[in-house]
């Protein structure tokens, strides 16, 4: 079977990344497996991509490329919604290009990883191929002018997966998608590298782990590390010796620097840069923490959780809440609650015993996100929905006749 992956940049570097190129490789144990890269910024891809799975880039982004002077290059994507968060990286050529690759591909399966690029497989998808959309991102974190412009195009799929069982529930009741099957598929987390577990540091404590916090994610609002400051600021308060490392770039980073200085944190909390291709950043951790309201899957804290680190989080993201809930590893506090998340953590910092404890269960908790699980998740949902697409394609008629029925009244009443 032929699988193609269709991702927004392939040379980028992130969690939710790196889990989609480990399924890529677990799926390629069995299937005939092709990377599709609506962008290309570098020559090569700063997350390795195993040998077996093709890698084809559609637009090059680098200065000086043939893609730049092509005259489509400097005019907005018109196919991708205009309230896509990553709308303004589109182009012309990128509509162009995505739509004539897909148009030929001879693919079983294509799966999209993100709304922009699961827009372009539900228009152009190639009729004979199954098309499965990933939502990587929390449904409410969508714009409701986003999700209306959502509505349409995603009919034409086959499925969209969610990263939990409460986000699948919240597309099913706002996004009414006849014949099209919604469920969850948890987000793919690799396995940390077995060198990369070990991290001598000078900031080791006496139970052999460290006095070190980590956190990972873009710099932008959504991921509070303006929070997640103010509550470390209180754990120094009571334990100087720890230190935070938030590791990421973004826009947000000034003002992260200007907070760090402004709560006397220097030398206690650091922006460490951008983040590893490999999820190194935890490998010496003995706390990881996060209080972002932004990813369904938090796939940050699910890769320290598989490599034996705690976590400290908020209600949201689901994922962490649903592996945490269901096997320990981590401690959970409200949404923008920093008093409870510095409680959080000081229950942590004060406690090796129940570190080391909840390290162990958090390792357990999260190998339900090993690629080889997971890909196998998919071929069954690939069986399923080849065994039911004649059915689904009746009731997706009907829910669109059923649509239509019901604007007719408006339509002659505006008349």
């Amino acid at each position: 079977m032929k699988i193609t992956l269709l991702l927004h940049n392939a040379y980028a570097v992130g969690a939710t990344l790196r889990g989609t190129l480990a399924l890529a490789a677990a799926l390629a144990d069995h299937h005939d497996i092709e990377l599709v890269s609506m962008l290309r910024h570098r020559e090569v891809p700063r997350c390795a991509v195993d040998p077996r799975v093709r890698l084809v880039p559609l637009v090059d982004t680098r200065v000086g490329s043939e893609d730049m002077a092509h005259p489509l290059f400097g005019e907005p994507a018109v196919d991708v919604p205009i309230t896509d968060r990553h709308h303004h990286q589109y182009s012309r050529l990128t509509d162009l290009r995505a739509a004539e690759f897909l148009r030929g591909c001879d693919a079983d399966v294509v799966i999209g990883t993100r709304s922009g690029v699961n827009v372009y497989l539900a228009r152009f998808g190639p009729r004979q191929a199954l098309r499965i959309a990933q939502e990587p991102l929390r449904y409410d974190t969508h714009s409701g002018l986003l999700r209306a412009e959502l509505a349409r195009p995603y009919r034409a799929l086959d499925a969209l997966v969610a990263t939990t069982e409460a986000e699948a529930a919240r597309w099913r009741a706002g996004l009414p998608l006849p014949g099209v099957r919604v469920l969850a598929v948890p987000a793919v987390v690799p396995a940390p590298d077995a060198d990369a577990d070990t991290d001598a540091d000078a900031d080791a404590d006496a139970d052999g782990g460290t006095r070190i916090i980590v956190a990972a994610g873009r710099l932008v609002p959504g991921e509070r590390f303006d929070l997640l400051l103010a509550a470390f600021s209180a754990v120094c308060a009571k334990d100087p010796d720890w230190r935070l490392r938030i590791h990421g770039e973004g826009p947000e980073r000034v003002r992260l620097r200007n907070l760090i200085d402004g709560l006397g944190l220097a030398g206690r909390a650091e922006l460490a840069g951008p983040r590893t291709p490999d999820g190194a950043e935890f490998a010496g951790a003995s706390i990881a923490a996060s209080a972002s309201d932004t990813e369904a899957s938090g796939p940050a804290l699910v890769e320290a959780m598989r490599r034996g680190v705690p976590v400290v989080g908020t209600g949201r993201p689901p994922g962490p809440t649903e592996l945490i809930q269901g096997g320990g590893g981590g401690l959970l506090v409200p949404c923008d609650d920093g008093r409870a998340l510095a409680g959080a953590l000081l229950d942590l910092v004060g406690d090796p015993e129940h570190r080391r404890a909840m390290g162990a269960a958090a390792r357990e908790s999260a190998r339900r996100h090993g690629p080889e699980p997971l890909a196998e998740r998919y071929r069954v949902l690939v069986e399923e929905l080849r065994a039911t697409r004649r059915s689904r394609s009746v009731r997706r008629a009907l829910g669109l006749a059923r649509s239509r029925a019901r604007t007719l009244p408006r339509r002659a009443g505006r008349a």
